[in-house]
This record gives structure tokens, C-alpha cells and sequence, in this order.
């Protein structure tokens, strides 16, 4: 019997973490027999891990300039233009026909992603086409930024409604529900279904390295050099200083303010590039600090890990501030402010999540990657 087809849009702009939480979808699609495309519209990225047979189609990359994610850059850094914006067209439509998906999900759109939309808004028309039609999916984390301009949720309803079969939500309603920060959701309720948050547990290198360590982390985006920073100046105030530190750089991190951090580092402190056994290294470390982006709070939490977060405030951003402080609420883990990021506030909070137990649980559904691929099939199931 021929394998079903899926295809996974997505399209990362800052950090990384939109590629890595799609790509651990995208494993889960493919251990379960799926025919699975990941298409990417993001930098190429070094530390994406292997795709266990998963196909790849990279379309001509773009980036946000900053984080207000108003201006699109190229791969050479220049502004995009029509010309190419109507080169990606094509090539996403190309890739669509080519592959003939009986399912396709789009990341973060209609919700987000909305620069996107010249190319999306076209590809799901088109889809709508085809005969049979294949089942459309919006892939969507459990938090939203800020909704600050209320014809923009009008927009994603209309565009769920007239595009979609379901919108699948990477998170728990026990913990937050989706209304949180999409009031509107009741007008879409019948299409919301929840999946559990996504953790990569397959595709993880086996590692004894971070074993009794500090490990302070930023994720894939050149935004960590303030916490890096802070985490050395913090260090020997803190409880753990005669412990053995590791610092994960992103690999797009400037290369001289790297040799300036390496050089007020001592031998006790290992500073290197992000691995990919990164989740490995948690599950012994003695203490997590990091930016609290969805996959590292969620790889931390499963675990089992202290840790220390620093939510990313730049921007519009509100997401990981909220995430962060429902769970410190829980006892899950420390919160630090950016506002508040001094060597001596930081290692208070190292202090405090050292004296604290480590979690025997987070009590919250951590199956999101295979419950995805479950509710998919089981839309599948029900047209045939």
C-alpha cells in the first residue's frame, strides 16, 4: 500500500526554533509510515539534526532583520523584492505539484506569520483546487504574541475557515488554553484541537558531556550574548562556582564578540557551538540557564532539569515571558527578567533553583509530536 503524503511548511526568521519544533513533527510523521516533504523558507540552519529519512526542500531563504519582523532580508542581506517574492511562488506551488500531498501543514500561519502570506495565501488556493483536495493544517504553538491589532485575528479566522480543516494546537489547555491569547478563539472552537506540547525524544545523540554542569544556552538566534555575558559575571557569586560551566553559542553569533567572551572565561568554563545533544546534556546536567523559547523549556521540563529562564522580551515578543511565568508559578523552574539580568539577580536566581528539588514530573502532555500525527491520520481515516 502506497504511503500517505504530507507536506510541513515553515518559515523561521529570527531563531530557530519554529525549524527545529517542525522537523521534530516531521520524524514523528515519517516513524509512522508517512511519506513526509518539510519545506523550510528560513537560513539554512548547522544545527538542524539528522532527518531520519524525511525529505527536504529548501526555498530561496529570507530573515528578519530584527526582531520586529517588519523587513525581510535575502540570503545576501539585501531588502526582498517582487522579483522575488514571485521566484518563491512559483518554486513553493512547483514543489506542491510535484509532491501531490494528500496532507499539508503550514506553520504558525494564519495565526503568524502573516509576511508570508503572499506566497501562502496563493499555494492554499491552489491547493483548494486539486481534486482529490488534500486536508489542509495549521500547526500552532500553544501562546501567540501580543494581539494588538484586532483585524489581524479577524484575518486568521477567515483564512482558517475558508482554507483549513483544523488548526493543531502544540500545547496543553490544562496548562494554557488557547483563548489565552487568541480571544476569539470560541468562533473557531470546532476546528482547535490540542496535541500535547512537542519534545524530541528519538532523535537525540546519546552524550555523557554536560553530565554535573552548568549549561547556559540561547537557542539558534544571535540573541544570547547578554545572557552569556551575564551568566559569566554571575558565575562566581553564585553557589556553583566550582562547578564545571559550558556555554552553548549559536553558530550565527558575531565570531569577535565570541573570542571576547572566550577571553574572560577561565578553564573551568567550556564555551562552543550549540549541539545537537544539547537535550541529551540536559537530562544529567547539575543546572539549566537559558532564553525560555518553546522547545528549550519543553526539552528542559521532560528532562527533569533545574533551570533558570530568561524570557525574550524583544520586539512585540510576549510569548516566553508567559509560558516562563506559568510554570515558575508551578515551581517548575526560576524567572529572571531581561530588565533584570545583573550578575547578582542572576545568581540569586541560580541560588534558588539549586536549592530547589529537581521536578518529578511537569504534569503536562508532552506527546505532542506523535498525537499530531494522530489526529491527522485520524482526519485521513475519516474521508476515506
Amino acid at each position: 500500500m502506497t504511503a500517505s503524503r504530507v507536506m510541513i511548511y515553515v518559515q523561521h526568521l529570527l531563531g530557530v526554533g519554529h525549524l527545529h519544533r517542525v522537523a521534530a513533527i516531521a520524524r514523528a510523521f515519517k516513524r509512522h509510515g508517512w511519506d513526509t516533504l518539510l519545506v523550510s523558507g528560513g537560513m539554512p540552519d548547522p544545527t538542524l539534526q539528522g532527518l531520519d529519512g524525511v525529505r527536504f526542500e529548501q526555498l530561496p531563504p529570507a530573515r528578519a532583520k530584527d526582531a520586529s519582523f517588519k523587513i525581510l532580508l535575502d540570503e545576501t542581506g539585501a531588502q526582498i523584492t517582487d522579483d522575488w517574492r514571485a521566484t518563491r511562488i512559483k518554486r513553493l506551488q512547483d514543489i506542491f505539484d510535484h509532491f501531490a500531498p494528500q496532507a499539508l501543514l503550514t506553520e504558525l500561519f494564519p495565526f503568524g506569520r502573516r509576511p508570508m502570506r503572499f506566497e501562502l495565501l496563493p499555494l492554499l488556493a491552489h491547493a483548494r483546487t486539486q481534486r482529490p483536495r488534500p486536508l489542509v493544517f495549521c500547526s500552532v504553538r500553544d501562546i501567540l504574541v501580543d494581539r494588538t491589532k484586532p483585524q489581524r485575528d479577524l484575518d486568521s479566522i477567515a483564512w482558517l475557515q475558508d482554507y483549513y480543516d483544523a488548526a493543531l494546537i502544540h500545547g496543553d489547555p490544562a496548562f494554557v488554553p488557547f483563548e489565552k491569547t487568541f480571544p476569539l478563539a470560541e468562533k473557531i472552537a470546532n476546528q482547535l484541537h490540542y496535541t500535547g506540547y512537542i519534545v524530541e525524544r528519538h532523535a537525540i545523540p546519546e552524550t555523557i558531556d554536560g553530565k554535573d554542569e552548568v549549561l547556559v544556552s540561547a537557542g539558534g538566534g544571535a540573541v544570547g550574548m547578554p545572557l552569556f555575558r551575564a551568566a559569566l559575571a554571575a558565575r562566581p557569586l553564585s553557589a556553583a562556582r566550582d562547578k564545571p560551566w559550558r556555554i552553548l553559542v549559536s553558530p550565527h553569533e558575531n565570531p569577535e564578540t565570541v573570542a571576547e567572551l572566550r577571553r574572560g572565561a577561565d578553564s573551568r568554563v567550556t564555551i562552543e557551538t550549540v549541539r545537537p545533544d544539547f537535550p541529551g546534556m540536559l537530562r544529567h546536567c547539575l543546572l539549566s540557564i537559558s532564553k525560555a523559547g518553546y522547545n528549550t523549556v519543553m526539552e528542559t521540563l521532560s528532562s527533569g532539569a533545574r533551570a533558570v529562564v530568561v524570557p525574550f522580551a524583544g520586539g512585540e515578543e510576549t510569548e516566553q515571558a508567559l509560558r516562563a511565568n506559568l510554570l515558575a508559578e508551578r515551581g517548575l523552574l526560576q524567572v529572571l527578567r531581561e530588565t533584570e539580568l545583573a550578575p547578582a539577580r542572576l545568581a540569586r536566581a541560580i541560588d534558588m533553583a539549586l536549592a530547589a528539588p529537581r521536578a518529578a514530573g511537569p504534569g503536562i502532555r508532552l506527546d505532542g509530536a506523535d498525537e499530531t500525527v494522530r489526529l491527522v491520520q485520524g482526519f485521513v481515516d475519516r474521508r476515506a
